[in-house]
């Protein structure tokens, strides 16, 4: 009975896939494609014409200024993710354990931790880009308020702290993803298992140690990769934050805007066409998808050894 069900639900199971497919195919793969497809072509407007093979990756990767402005988006690209990752895991890991711990306000505290992370990208560059003002923000005064006018500097003015501070900026409005994956793992923790520990002896730090982070190894895994993700393909914050020409002088060009900058600008403002966008746009999508597959297999191996 049970094969006939199965069987005979098969076709509407397709049904129900199909739009989604549909639109996953027509939004997603077929960009995609079209875009490694356009990479191998070279001419002015937005439809290149002129078949070049791979003359647009060879000058990416060895003439100037392209090879520098590539290798320059992929170091801060780097650092970008590593700031975002630390900022991110562990101070959303932190807000996340607190949270499910009996203090007051925790159920509070749980609820609005999210709310940036509904926020426009655009509109958060905006407001931070006003509070780091250097003449006038909120932030530099805070800092002389409390004594600290040694420190006081155009944050978003100096190559040394641009890139840290929008990194910060975008920690901060998607803690809220961190905090929401990480919450969910610690409450589904068994509460017997956590109790047994405290009859035991354990203090919260062991119980931290020894229990919960184990425990949500996978998920801090999960939220890597959505970090990874979503810092090599940024591009709102540089532009609400830094413009399009990634000031100052570059210090804060990531991939997404210099793919933005070469494919969509005028040669006068780093515009290099749609072809060499195209490029750009490609090897991110390698860089990304290379990386995800390796990190995935590298977890799937780690929990087959621990099975």
């Amino acid at each position: 009975m049970s094969i006939y069900r199965k069987q005979r639900w098969k076709p509407f199971m397709v049904l129900f896939i199909l739009p989604a497919a549909a639109i996953y195919l027509i939004f997603l793969l077929l960009p995609i494609v079209d875009s490694l497809r356009l990479s191998f072509y070279s001419g002015s407007g937005f439809i290149p014409k002129e078949f070049v093979g791979l003359d647009n990756y060879v000058k990416l990767f060895t003439q100037f200024p392209f090879k520098q402005r590539l290798w320059n988006a992929f170091r801060n690209n780097i650092e970008f993710f590593l700031i975002v990752t630390v900022v991110q895991n562990v101070f959303g890991f932190f807000i996340a354990f607190l949270v499910t711990r009996k203090i007051l306000g925790n159920h509070f505290f749980r609820k609005i931790s999210f709310l940036p992370t509904t926020l426009s990208v655009l509109v958060v560059g905006f407001l931070f880009k006003l509070i780091l003002n250097p003449s006038w923000g909120i932030f530099n005064k805070m800092l002389f308020a409390i004594g600290l006018s040694g420190i006081i500097q155009p944050w978003l003015g100096i190559p040394a702290t641009a890139l840290p501070a929008l990194a910060v900026v975008v920690s901060w409005q998607f803690m809220g993803e961190s905090v929401l994956f990480y919450t969910a793992g610690i409450d589904a923790i068994s509460d017997e298992i956590l109790e047994a520990a405290r009859i035991d002896g354990a203090n919260p730090f062991q119980e931290l140690r020894h229990i919960i982070v184990p425990a949500i190894m996978p998920i801090i895994g999960i939220v890597t990769i959505l970090i990874f993700i979503g810092d090599f393909t940024q591009f709102d914050i540089v532009y609400a934050m830094a413009t399009t020409q990634a000031n100052p002088a570059f210090a804060t060009d990531l991939f997404g805007s210099l793919f933005y900058r070469a494919t969509f600008s005028t040669p006068v403002r780093g515009g290099w066409g749609m072809g060499m966008g195209a490029a750009v746009s490609s090897i991110m999508f390698i860089l990304v998808f290379s990386a995800v597959m390796i990190w995935l297999y590298f977890f799937k191996m780690k929990g087959e050894t621990d099975e």
